[in-house]
């Protein structure tokens, strides 16, 4: 009984943010250029007024804790479509993407990192990677992958997890520990001295929070991002509402947290883990970074959120997808399936070895790998 009018109050509060929301975004930045997105002018808004501002995040569900990450168990085929993927992911949760995992491999001279892979939230390691993987192993890489993040709903996983392959949900602290312990056991059985990291949305910002808090600064060389939330996201304005409620002193986003999972709600914006994460600015020096976002993301909102200011000592170049190629229509999941995302990713890997950008048409939503 308890929960449920927890859940009226919450609707009740919603429907009063959404009014609150709209004046204060309307009313100071009514300024602002013509082209400037409403998802941008929230993100502004709360950047500039909402850090430190809101109680602290996912009261409703504290104490619901745990989770861990597993190995794969054989491989799954090469995907050139997220959707195809992402079935097959669902009903075989633990295959690897095809390529992955030989941990019998040994770098070579040229390629001398192994490449650890690691997918995004309510995915899996397979269905993040059935397109990328097998033409990273290709171009001469040791290439890992591991599901992390594995929490049901009383670990704060939220429902999704009660989907077969939906992983990346509990804590991302917790997520952050699960990568430092897979990256120690790569370095071990390959003996490289550091590893290059590929993160798809949450976990690319996993992955910093890894060089940050938990000893990976100086066991990465490379961290590449596609779609990440290393700002948060606004999530087309929702998680922006949720947000503002909460400065009202309503814990909209600890509610949702419930419904959604603990790391859906640590990657909005302004969250604590967000602001933690940048707090003593967004890189580490000793790392080069490559951060690739789509005009067309639709999760990742606005998706420049998910671009890096570098700070002394490090590398880092931030990249739009579209820029040098518009026929490339990539949204949110079939940014993994993009020839030129996966020309990126290697480019940055090996500069001498693959100095060229592939540009074609990915459409939207419903395709991969340059066709529908």
């Amino acid at each position: 009984m308890k929960r449920r009018t927890s859940s009226r109050s919450s609707i009740v509060a919603v429907l009063l943010g959404v009014t609150a929301l709209l004046l204060g975004v309307a009313g100071p930045v009514a300024h602002a250029a013509p082209d400037e997105s409403i998802e941008q002018r929230i993100a502004d808004r709360i950047d500039a007024r909402g850090r430190g501002t809101a109680i602290t995040d996912y009261g409703f569900s504290a104490g619901l804790s745990g989770g861990f990450a597993s190995d794969t168990v054989g491989s799954g085929p090469v995907q050139p479509s997220w959707l195809s993927a992402f079935g097959y992911g669902l009903f075989n949760p633990d295959a690897a993407p095809p390529g992955a995992n030989d941990w019998t491999c040994k770098p070579t001279a040229e390629h001398r990192r192994p490449v650890v892979l690691l997918h995004g939230t309510w995915m899996n390691a397979y269905n993040s990677f059935a397109f990328m993987s097998q033409p990273i192993k290709d171009a001469g890489f040791c290439t890992f992958a591991f599901n992390y993040g594995r929490a049901n709903p009383a670990q704060g996983g939220g429902l999704p997890p009660l989907l077969p392959g939906v992983m990346g949900t509990g804590n991302i602290e917790d997520s952050a520990k699960q990568l430092a312990t897979f990256v120690d056991r790569v370095l071990a059985a390959t003996g490289a001295p550091a590893v290059d990291l590929i993160g798809y949305s949450q976990g690319g910002a996993m992955a910093n929070w890894y060089t940050k808090f938990e000893g990976g600064a100086d066991k990465v060389h490379n961290l590449i991002t596609f779609g990440a939330t290393h700002h948060g996201s606004t999530i087309d304005g929702i998680a922006a509402l949720g947000r503002a409620i909460n400065t009202l002193g309503i814990d909209a986003v600890g509610a949702s947290s419930i419904v959604v999972g603990h790391a859906v709600a640590e990657q909005t914006i302004g969250s604590d883990f967000v602001n933690r994460l940048n707090a003593d600015g967004d890189t580490i020096s000793g790392i080069d970074y490559t951060i690739v976002g789509t005009r067309y993301d639709e999760i990742m909102t606005p998706y420049n959120l998910t671009f890096l200011r570098p700070s002394r000592g490090a590398s880092v170049q931030n990249i739009t997808l579209q820029d040098g190629c518009e026929l490339d229509l990539s949204d949110h999941q079939t940014l993994m399936y993009s020839p030129r995302a996966l020309s990126i990713a290697l480019r940055a890997l090996d500069p001498a070895g693959h100095p060229d950008l592939a540009c074609t048409f990915n459409p939207w939503l419903i395709g991969g790998a340059g066709h529908l």
